[in-house]
């Protein structure tokens, strides 16, 4: 219906082709006459070459209409051909409204790209992006900032601040994040992540100076750790001090001088002597078990790694613990998902990381009905391998969660409080992490987790 007029201009075109090559055949062969035949066929192929130009019209409207979507060209309109009927003029005003339905598209992509420019410009996370051959497709304000490098058109400028970062920065995968300390007062924290476009793949990594962070994180741990030695010497020094000054008010006032410079004591000064001297001896010898245990936390070897089986190294915590757990009537059980799960560790020292943390979980348990320690181990949303030990015992108050990991901190009425501490340094040294979660009253659960 909407093509009727054009429909009726090709029937007329053609009907009058089909009239004038008749006439032209019948006096050709009437009269025989080539100058009549010539002219008829010159009129025919005006006709023809009229009804195609008709016919491609809307073709070269089409054609283009699709050069200025595949240029992007929105300058171009369409005007209103009357000549070819209703549809025509609507296919124009079409054109001409997916035109601008375009231009409009594009203006607001443009402002939209604009205020993102603006405000990767303005945040204070330093922000690059390099493509394969290292060539800079973004950088901001803060990155130019932080890195202090003049003319930064390639990654590869970065080694002018540090080669050792930028050999690490070429070697990132998706998802990675690291720190580097570039010197004293830069200490960067970098994520990286990676894009498609236009079938080309692009690296972004964001990074921010952390130093500041550090420094105060840093003194946070200090007076942390401050704070337990001052009280774990003062706890021994105190007693001593007061000791040593009441044994030598006993050997002032309760002993007599005897010939030969001999002295002579009763018994219940002797009495009092031996055990004050036996409770500092005993005081002396914690003072130094605690020295000792500091020593330990600040001398942990570097670890050897190697690939560990997981579901073996399960194995050995459960025969390990076999005999002891079985006259408690406790129990562990493991699963490892998936079964040949391996991890790239030194195997005796995170061996000595569960061993601390299934003690724990024993006593934890000790009053509880459910005597069970759970094992689990697999891969989790970012495909990084885990170890979890759980226990069902009375839970850790939110007041102690935030500090066990603090060396020299404890709960306990015995232990040094370093276990925790010492398990998750060597997490650190593994470039892993160690966590706890705790419902208290419900169950207590603590993540190793792999990078």
């Amino acid at each position: 219906m909407g093509f009727k007029s054009f429909n009726i201009g090709i029937i007329l075109r053609v009907t009058l082709i089909i009239i004038v090559a008749l006439i032209g055949n019948w006096i050709y062969l009437k009269y025989d006459s080539l100058v009549h035949g010539l002219f008829f066929l010159l009129l025919v192929t005006i006709l023809t070459w009229n009804l195609i130009s008709y016919c491609n019209k809307t073709n070269r409207k089409i054609s283009r209409f699709l050069e200025s979507i595949r240029y992007s060209d929105f300058s171009s309109t369409f005007t209103k051909d009357d000549s070819l009927g209703k549809s025509f003029r609507e296919l124009n005003l079409s054109f001409n409204e997916v035109i601008s339905a375009f231009k409009k598209t594009r203006a607001e992509k443009e402002e939209q790209m604009l205020f993102l420019r603006i405000m990767i410009q303005q945040i204070n996370t330093g922000i690059i992006s390099f493509d394969t051959n290292g060539k800079i497709g973004i950088i901001n304000g803060a990155a130019k900032q932080l890195l202090q490098i003049p003319q930064f058109k390639d990654i590869n400028d970065l080694g002018k601040l540090s080669n050792d970062l930028l050999q690490v920065i070429k070697k990132l995968n998706p998802g990675d994040t690291f720190s580097f300390k570039v010197n004293t007062d830069l200490h960067l924290n970098f994520q990286s992540t990676v894009f498609i476009v236009d079938g080309e793949k692009w690296t972004l990594i964001s990074f921010q100076n952390i130093n500041t962070e550090l420094q105060k994180k840093e003194l946070e741990a200090w007076q942390n750790l401050t704070s337990v030695l001052r009280h774990e010497i003062m706890n021994s020094i105190t007693p001593i001090a007061s000791l040593a000054s009441s044994l030598g008010t006993i050997l002032r006032e309760d002993s007599m001088p005897m010939a030969d410079e001999q002295f002579a004591i009763n018994y219940e000064s002797f009495t009092d002597l031996k055990e004050g001297l036996h409770t500092i001896s005993n005081r002396s010898k914690g003072l130094v078990d605690f020295v000792n245990a500091y020593r330990d936390f600040t001398n942990i070897p570097p670890p050897d790694l190697k690939v560990v089986s997981v579901k073996t190294l399960f194995e050995n915590i459960r025969i390990l613990f076999k005999e002891e757990f079985t006259q408690e009537n406790l129990y562990i059980q493991y699963k490892v998902s998936p079964e040949e799960l391996e991890i790239l560790a030194d195997q005796d020292l995170i061996q000595m990381i569960l061993i601390n943390l299934i003690k724990n979980a024993r006593e934890a348990m000790s009053e509880s009905n459910e005597k069970e320690i759970h094992l689990k181990a697999g891969l989790d949303s970012n495909y990084r391998t885990y170890i979890q030990v759980t226990d069902f015992g009375e839970g850790i108050v939110p007041e102690a969660l935030s500090r066990i990991f603090v060396p020299f901190y404890t709960t306990k009425k015995t232990g040094s409080g370093i276990g925790l501490a010492i398990s998750r340094q060597i997490m650190n040294l593994h470039k892993g992490s160690l966590e706890v979660s705790s419902k208290v009253g419900e169950k207590t659960t603590f993540t190793l987790l792999f990078s």
